[in-house]
């Protein structure tokens, strides 16, 4: 389960406003990449809180509610699929994590990033964390609140492209996902460069 130690230390080591910071939707083959950035009280406790991943859906829904009412600040943002399209989707999440931390109405001092890469551009001193999102709490309610805006976009998107199931595999590569591009044709928020290896 995620806990503060990381946190603590980055208190220890002189810094007072710190950030956990993890994105959603790198993935997959339609829609854009998504960010959260959030400072939590300290020692706060957000009761089943884990890798987003991990839960279910129903209850990463009611995490985030959770989340944004016992956040000091929260920030949530997108790389777009132009961007994603012109620059690659490993920049693109980083513009996402980068505009999620500047849109803290918190200004943080220290980012605790979910990942092996410090992410091109970030202005603050930062430390990743590997599988983050299951060992540090301000990284797995980041998790969280990226992984749940994004999935309300690509229900949104499914009300618009109904045929390609997006409500349930949100944009990811399953059989029936690729069944419905072979049957349909990509839409307009598909990623071209992700198609690419379709035969």
């Amino acid at each position: 389960m995620p806990d503060y130690e990381f946190e603590k230390a980055a208190v220890n080591s002189g810094f007072s406003c710190i950030c956990g910071v993890d994105e959603a939707g790198r993935g997959p083959l339609a829609g854009p990449v998504c960010a959260a950035a959030v400072i939590l009280p300290e020692g706060a406790v957000i009761e089943g809180l884990d890798d987003s991943k991990k839960l279910t859906e129903k209850k990463r829904e009611k995490l985030y509610d959770i989340i944004k009412e016992t956040a000091v600040a929260y920030s949530v943002a997108y790389g777009t699929l132009e961007e994603i399209e012109s620059v690659n989707i490993l920049e693109a999440t980083y513009l996402a994590m980068n505009r999620a931390i500047e849109g803290l109405s918190v200004k943080p001092d220290f980012a605790l990033i979910d990942g092996n890469r410090v992410p091109r551009g970030i202005k603050i001193p930062c430390e990743t964390i590997v599988k983050g999102d299951s060992k540090s709490m301000s990284v797995a309610a980041a998790s969280v609140l990226a992984k749940v805006t994004r999935d309300r976009y690509m229900r949104r998107m499914a009300e618009t492209y109904p045929q390609y199931g997006f409500e349930k595999h949100k944009g990811y590569g399953t059989a029936a996902h690729y069944a419905a591009i072979r049957a349909y044709g990509p839409c307009p928020i598909h990623r071209p460069s992700f198609l690419k290896k379709m035969h």
